[in-house]
């Protein structure tokens, strides 16, 4: 007797099987790729939605290093007007360090983006969250000039106080930044150096201006 043969499965001629076309049962759907709520349509999606489809909000730590020198320079300009009273000089702070931030919401929602995208409430939301850092950034130099007295400092002493208080905020907030763009041991410190720096360059025009 010959063995007879096992039926071939249906198919194309030959026992191949049947190709589905893309997108036709028998393929996965590919995923669709996260959205960015606050982008143009047609505008490429953020670094931060492609990392995080979720959509959950990220602070942006380089928004504390603009604050931090922000009040460094309020600081400086403030010692150039003599015996500046302390509580004006941390309302000063807090305010200029308000004021910019809502600058910068403005200019991240109010921008192009606008013509082409109105944004929604959600989009506010999160952009003002993700710029408070700018705020941030301003309240340990406020808090340095206010516990002065307690610390046996006078005007002066107490400004420069804040003022290394805001240079130290500098450096600490650039390096969160760049641990936050995943950069590598190197240039956290390179960019630690850099704004270690910058802050030493406002620290002498102080002095500068003092002479």
């Amino acid at each position: 007797m010959t063995a007879q043969r096992a039926p071939r499965p249906p198919g194309r001629p030959g026992g191949r099987p049947a190709q589905h076309p893309a997108g036709t049962a028998g393929e996965a759907p590919a995923p669709r790729a996260a959205r960015d709520p606050a982008r143009a349509p047609g505008e490429a999606p953020s670094p931060q939605a492609a990392e995080d489809p979720a959509g959950a909000t990220h602070a942006d730590y380089t928004g504390g290093v603009y604050g931090s020198m922000l009040a460094a320079s309020v600081i400086v300009g403030a010692g150039t007007l003599g015996a500046f009273p302390r509580l004006e000089l941390i309302l000063l702070l807090l305010l200029t360090g308000v004021v910019f931030w809502i600058a910068h919401v403005h200019a991240h929602l109010f921008g192009a983006r606008l013509a082409q995208h109105p944004p929604d409430r959600a989009v506010v939301r999160r952009v003002c969250r993700e710029e408070w850092t700018i705020v941030k950034a301003a309240v340990p130099p406020a808090v340095a000039v206010a516990v002065g007295p307690v610390l046996g400092l006078g005007v002066q002493g107490g400004q420069w106080f804040a003022l290394s208080v805001a240079v130290t905020g500098q450096v600490g907030w650039s390096v969160a930044a760049a641990r936050q763009a995943g950069a590598p041991g190197r240039l956290l410190v390179l960019s630690a150096l850099v704004n270690l720096v910058l802050g030493l360059v406002i620290l002498a025009s102080k002095l500068w201006l003092k002479h």
